[in-house]
């Protein structure tokens, strides 16, 4: 983008980070949003909890600056955020729910970002990023060489330098990072995560930009009906195949890979570990940086996943539209030939009612006619009825299995303390199934408040797992299975 003097005039009046960082109510707006949402890293938050937030942090200020400093109330300030001229806040409601929710805007988390980078650095490491250029560079163009020759070469020369690092740690000479390098690299790769997080969140707006205009372009539809379907999946499968979905796709499923994320964990510890390291006082947060990438991930696919749904809805309901459109026109048709019957059925032979096309012949060839299927004839086998019992126990029919769901949370907490996640499979198999499909239900319900106030649940839906149990029937053994989306339990 050029920075030319209408460009920047355009943002000036325009852009709701340039009006954010121009608002007089400017520190109160940055340090709250940046309290509540992005140093949690939360992505959605309830009406009545966020006024409840604000109006403690008001309280305070009015009690420091004075009660004329900030006069409006929680819920006036919050909607003012939320409004079209400033663009701060998103204001939406949940389907199947009259409470309004706020989430943060990506222009808002823009200028909050570059809000916080105007502060002194006690450190700034230049060697991590040239080092980073430079192995960016090299892979363009190790992945970009059609040679086979110049691809080979490249290889031969890292095995070597391999080999020759090898030898040297044979024999003693191990070559370590020093402080400086440590915290250089531990700096850039602290912004990098951080930025990640701030690209769900433009990514998820992108699709609501999306749907919004493929709502408007149906609304305005004057063409037929199956060219404006082909147009909107078409474009859907565009975003789904342009760069930007393909890289979060990429970054998606190398997220979802639990050998990854292990690895990830294991290299995270160690390098928080480093005293190096440890004299940066780094955030809380870049100890599970890796877990909140995981849930704002997480939220972007139930968004995207949502919008599809309602978008299914919509189109469902201009379909109910056009029938019900048709519908009338036919009844207007049958109600104006009631009417004029007595005229339209005259016996006179000169006032013609209908006309009928001279018969022809339909030539039809031989191979295009299929050849004969004979109809599927069902089986039926004769069982002979018995007399039942008259005095029947009738007490199994009010007999209820009761699924102790506590055990349950307690038995995935237990294991989570081990491990930093679990499958559904795996839980299964320390705690095979006593109760059958009953139980199975209850461990997929596990992703309600009630149960998740210390590990959270995830579906993969490109792996699937199968989990077998022991069914009694007519005190016969049965073996059951069950297959299904991979589930996942995180510890928090």
């Amino acid at each position: 983008m050029q920075l030319d003097y209408q460009t920047l005039e355009s943002l000036r009046q325009n852009h709701p980070a340039w009006r954010l960082l121009a608002s007089p109510h400017a520190p109160l707006i940055v340090s709250f949003l940046n309290r509540i949402f992005i140093a949690e890293n939360v992505r959605v938050i309830a009406e009545a909890d966020l006024i409840e937030s604000l109006e403690d942090q008001l309280y305070d200020l009015r009690e420091r600056l004075g009660d004329d400093s900030f006069p409006k109330s929680a819920r006036d300030y919050l909607n003012d955020w939320a409004a079209m001229e400033k663009g701060w806040l998103r204001k939406f409601y949940r389907q199947d729910s009259d409470e309004a929710y706020f989430d943060l805007m990506p222009a808002t988390e823009k200028a909050i970002a570059w809000l916080s980078s105007l502060g002194q650095r006690s450190f700034v490491g230049t060697e991590s990023r040239l080092l980073m250029l430079f192995d960016l560079l090299k892979q363009i163009t190790q992945g970009s060489a059609v040679d086979p020759e110049t691809r080979l070469n490249e290889l031969k020369k890292q095995r070597e330098a391999i080999d020759a690092e090898i030898a040297q740690v044979v024999q003693g000479n191990i070559t370590l990072l020093d402080d400086t390098a440590l915290k250089d690299r531990f700096m850039q790769f602290s912004q990098q995560a951080r930025e990640l997080l701030s690209d769900f969140r433009q990514v998820e707006h992108n699709f609501r930009s999306l749907d919004r205009s493929v709502r408007e372009r149906i609304a305005l539809w004057d063409g037929k009906k199956g060219d404006l379907l082909a147009d909107i999946m078409g474009e859907r499968d565009a975003i789904a195949d342009s760069d930007q979905g393909t890289s979060f796709q990429a970054f998606w499923d190398f997220l979802m890979s639990p050998a990854r994320q292990e690895a990830f964990s294991q290299m995270l510890h160690e390098t928080l570990n480093l005293p190096a390291i440890s004299d940066l006082q780094p955030d809380r947060r870049t100890h599970r940086i890796h877990y909140d990438w995981l849930e704002a991930g997480e939220h972007t696919q139930r968004t995207v996943a949502q919008l599809s749904s309602q978008l299914r809805r919509f189109l469902d309901d201009q379909a109910w539209l056009e029938n019900k459109r048709i519908m009338d026109i036919i009844r207007s048709i049958e109600s104006a030939t009631l009417t004029e019957k007595d005229t339209l059925f005259k016996s006179d032979i000169n006032n013609t009612f209908m006309s009928i096309n001279v018969a022809s012949a339909n030539i039809d060839l031989p191979m295009e006619r299929t050849l004969y299927r004979p109809p599927l004839k069902v089986k039926l086998n004769n069982i002979k009825l018995e007399e039942g019992l008259e005095e029947a126990d009738s007490s199994a029919l009010f007999l209820q299995t009761i699924i102790d769901k506590q055990a349950i949370a307690q038995h995935i907490r237990k294991h989570l303390q081990q491990k930093t996640q679990m499958s559904l499979y795996e839980l299964c198999q320390l705690r095979p199934l006593t109760q059958g499909l009953a139980e199975l239900v209850a461990y997929l319900e596990m992703d309600s408040d009630a149960y998740t106030d210390r590990f959270n649940v995830i579906v993969d839906d490109t792996k699937e797992d199968v989990i077998s149990w022991q069914a009694n029937v007519h005190d016969e053994l049965i073996t059951r299975t069950a297959t299904l989306p991979r589930v996942l339990y995180l510890r928090k």
